[in-house]
């Protein structure tokens, strides 16, 4: 008789603990793109519908798997901007998510190694992400500014400039100010 997979606590958060490490050891080994709900139900030892029944398929997975790994990112940008006032909140918020983001071996990995443009636009449109904007440079409520915040994060992550400094200048310049005036 084979062992049941979801012994050792509640059944429900053993079973989508365990799908979604599986899909992050595939997500960076392989990409988002490449891997399939049913490689990841394969590599959880479940069957694609109790993969489906515990996190809803595939992009409900990605967007779990993202949130999970962003958590350590949005400690970090927490700490580095909790004394921060509040004019200066949203560049210093962008800067250190950037740092934070390059820190973490898995996500770096993730919007590195293994970007594409169809993990780009998922990252962009991500309303979690966008969430997560608002609440570190506390920006009021703004779909479409939390969605170019996210998207300046992606593009100094993806495509860096020269230093850091040059980041800050690009951010203070040209975030900065737009934020400000809201």
């Amino acid at each position: 008789m084979a062992e049941d997979w979801l012994t050792g606590g509640d059944r429900r958060a053993v079973a989508v603990d365990r799908i979604e490490r599986a899909a992050l050891a595939l997500f960076l080994e392989h990409g988002i793109d490449s891997v399939t709900a049913e490689d990841i139900a394969a590599a959880a030892g479940c069957s694609r519908a109790t993969l489906y029944r515990y996190v809803g398929g595939k992009p409900r997975l990605v967007r779990a798997v993202l949130v999970r790994a962003a958590g350590t990112v949005v400690a970090r940008v927490e700490t580095a901007v909790a004394a921060v006032p509040p004019q200066r909140r949203p560049v210093e918020a962008i800067l250190a998510a950037v740092t934070a983001l390059r820190a973490d071996p898995v996500l770096r990995q993730w919007l590195i190694r293994h970007r594409s443009p169809g993990t780009d636009e998922f990252l962009a449109a991500a309303p979690e992400l966008g969430r997560l904007a608002t609440a570190l440079t506390r920006i009021a409520p703004d779909d479409a500014a939390a969605d170019w915040i996210v998207r300046v994060v992606l593009s100094l992550i993806t495509w860096p400039l020269t230093d850091a400094a040059a980041e800050r200048a690009l951010v203070e310049r040209f975030v900065g100010p737009t934020l400000r005036s809201r």
